[in-house]
């Protein structure tokens, strides 16, 4: 049915815990069952003072730049600490929001951001911004590992004087759900999906603690499922950690967000294909 692509399908989501929800929803609305394997669980930073010095001169920046909902509600949370918020910003500052997730956090928040670049991806940002960077303050709150640096560098090197600051960090999980254990066990998943190159890093971590040095067997055929697992990534990034650690990428997002990551699954799972 054309209303429902991923109909009989059962699709590994592997967002941070506790995050899920919307794409469950939005596959389920698809007409696949969705199972859990939680790749992330966000923590604070291990320092929040970077973040509250930069909160504190707000006023001096003329741009902040956000790529990610947890960078978002880090950033009003602190801020709420100080007896302000985002929705009550500064006049002179505005916010950048990298993908619709972010921008529609938000707008939850109080405070729509002024540029969203086309792509849902850091570098559409840096290639699409809408003003000469040069002269400029920007404040870059990111997670405090493993994410990219792409920003921070290439505005300085346009002439920004870049603040760069941890806001979140996020971690692996201890394991994986044993309804997640079961479904890979039985071959039961028709696809894993993944948003975010540490969700790649962390699952195949998580994979290895379940099922031992050969856990890359269940992307092959196996049990119930007569065609390897198909892996599905958000974006450029994320594909380019899948082919590294799981091998390949049957499918990527586009656009870069959780809707293109649903049609990207159904597109990999058509009967068209092979299997």
């Amino acid at each position: 049915m054309a209303d429902a692509p991923l109909a009989g399908r059962c699709i590994g989501v592997t967002r941070a815990e506790g995050q899920a929800g919307e794409a469950r929803r939005l596959f389920e609305q698809a007409g696949a069952a969705v199972i859990d394997l939680p790749a992330l669980v966000v923590t604070p930073p291990d320092d929040w003072g970077p973040l509250d010095d930069a909160l504190a001169e707000l006023e001096s920046f003329h741009w902040l730049l956000i790529s990610s909902s947890n960078g978002a509600e880090a950033v009003d949370a602190r801020l709420r600490r100080r007896g302000s918020s985002l929705a009550h910003r500064p006049a002179g500052l505005k916010i950048a929001a990298v993908g619709r997730k972010t921008a529609q956090r938000l707008e939850e928040l109080g405070t729509p951001a002024d540029f969203v670049p086309p792509d849902y991806v850091a570098d559409s940002l840096i290639e699409h911004f809408p003003s000469s960077a040069w002269g400029l303050r920007l404040l870059i709150p990111r997670v405090q590992s493993g994410g990219r640096t792409v920003l921070a560098e290439a505005f300085a090197e346009a002439g920004a004087r870049v603040v760069e600051v941890a806001a979140y960090e996020t971690g692996c999980p201890p394991g994986l759900p044993s309804a997640a254990v079961a479904a890979l066990e039985s071959g039961r998943l028709d696809a894993l999906t993944f948003s975010s190159a540490k969700t790649v890093r962390h699952s195949a971590a998580l994979l290895h603690s379940a099922f031992g040095e050969n856990w890359t067997r269940l992307l092959a055929p196996h049990g119930s499922r007569s065609r390897p697992l198909a892996v599905v990534s958000i974006g450029p990034q994320t594909s380019k950690a899948c082919r590294a650690l799981l091998g390949r990428v049957d499918a990527e997002a586009r656009p870069h967000d959780l809707d293109g990551l649903v049609a990207a699954c159904a597109g990999a799972l058509s009967p068209g294909d092979p299997g």
